[in-house]
């Protein structure tokens, strides 16, 4: 195998790929291995940890066909300091040379025949939304997902597809996040899958652009394709927690604010307090304000008044300081509604005039 390849356009595709390296495979060819192909005039790169795929594909100037596994990380670190010009790799069986300019490296490499082939998924259902508009979604929602393994269904986003209504749903069940969008959607049928958050986190991170992301399932599959490159991960099995149940038709309170104002004001009154610690929102609706207020023991206690309107009763509620900051941080619009039931039952924020964001957060019991 021997190939010219440009620098950057190499570093990239090294950082992309090495999301699907296995950390703690007991096969050496999968604990830190990428498998490179050259043919044609492409070089293609794949990494898999059994149960997440990617394949990156990029153009080279290939002058003999072939196949290799690289240490990537270590490849990665040697591409990044090298100097903007063309890279030259060749193979020779149990080593690979890497040539840049002046410098030159010399690098074991790994049998490619000990490489898991790159899944064949064919997907049953399809739809396609352009990336600025995925990312949106995703980062709204994907961060409020459960970092606890022992209920997995909780560390996925579940995706729906409701005629051409693409929602995205996650819950840690103190906290839950819906984010929705029209998509084109001819000819698919409505579904409903669980995907790892921190798999469309990776997706969502990648550099923007004004194409399409195309989000396919198979039955135990989900294929998600961006420009060049082909990500592949399982579907979590299980039953997601109906959230709909928790979404009340009605509320006693609905205060209006101004979504900068209310997230600077959570964020000053957390100042003397750990995040996470319970802020307070006090409802006067005759004056008409709402009164944000935190206690931290031994240290201190801080308020802070905003103008607001409202209707329905005048209440007291309290909420988790850090979730506050997650949920109003992804309110699109410039003003956001609280609606409030009581004060042991779920916050709401839903963005004003924009249907296409809704955050509920459990209350803290008032002490």
């Amino acid at each position: 195998m021997k190939f010219s390849i440009n620098r950057t356009e190499l570093q990239t595709a090294l950082s992309v790929v090495l999301k699907g390296v296995s950390a703690s495979s007991t096969l050496p060819v999968l604990a830190g291995g990428i498998f490179a192909e050259a043919a044609g005039d492409s070089l293609i790169l794949q990494s898999t940890d059994l149960v997440k795929s990617i394949k990156y594909t990029l153009p080279a100037l290939v002058e003999e066909e072939g196949r290799t596994v690289f240490l990537g990380k270590l490849l990665l670190d040697i591409v990044k300091n090298l100097p903007d010009a063309a890279v030259h790799i060749a193979d020779a069986g149990d080593s690979a040379s890497i040539t840049c300019d002046t410098i030159s490296y010399d690098v074991k490499t790994l049998s490619p025949e000990d490489f898991p082939d790159f899944p064949n998924v064919a997907a049953d259902q399809e739809v396609r939304l352009l990336f600025p508009l995925f990312s949106s979604m995703v980062k709204k929602v994907a961060r409020i997902v459960s970092r606890d393994e022992s209920r997995a269904i909780l560390t996925g986003v579940l995706l729906s597809l409701e005629g051409d209504v693409l929602k995205m749903v996650a819950t840690d069940s103190y906290r839950l996040a819906v984010a929705q969008a029209q998509v084109p959607a001819e000819d698919v049928e409505d579904f409903e899958a669980v995907i790892g958050g921190s798999f469309l986190q990776e997706i969502a991170a990648l550099p923007k652009s004004e194409e399409d992301v195309r989000l396919g399932l198979s039955e135990n599959q989900v294929v998600v394709t961006y420009q060049n490159t082909v990500f592949i991960n399982r579907r979590i099995g299980g039953v997601f927690p109906n959230y709909r149940q928790l979404l009340p038709e009605s509320h006693a309170t609905r205060v209006r604010l101004r979504t900068e104002d209310v997230l600077s004001a959570v964020k000053r009154t957390s100042v003397l307090s750990q995040s996470s610690s319970p802020v307070r929102f006090a409802v006067d609706l005759d004056a008409p304000i709402v009164q944000l207020s935190s206690v931290a023991q031994d240290v201190g206690s801080a308020q802070q008044s905003l103008s607001c309107e409202g209707e329905g009763e005048s209440m007291e509620i309290a909420f988790n300081g850090a979730y506050l900051v997650d949920g109003l941080s992804s309110v699109p619009s410039e003003f956001v509604n609280l609606d409030l039931q009581d004060s042991m039952k779920p916050g709401i924020f839903t963005a004003e005039g924009d249907e296409s964001y809704l955050y509920l957060v459990m209350p803290v019991r008032i002490s």
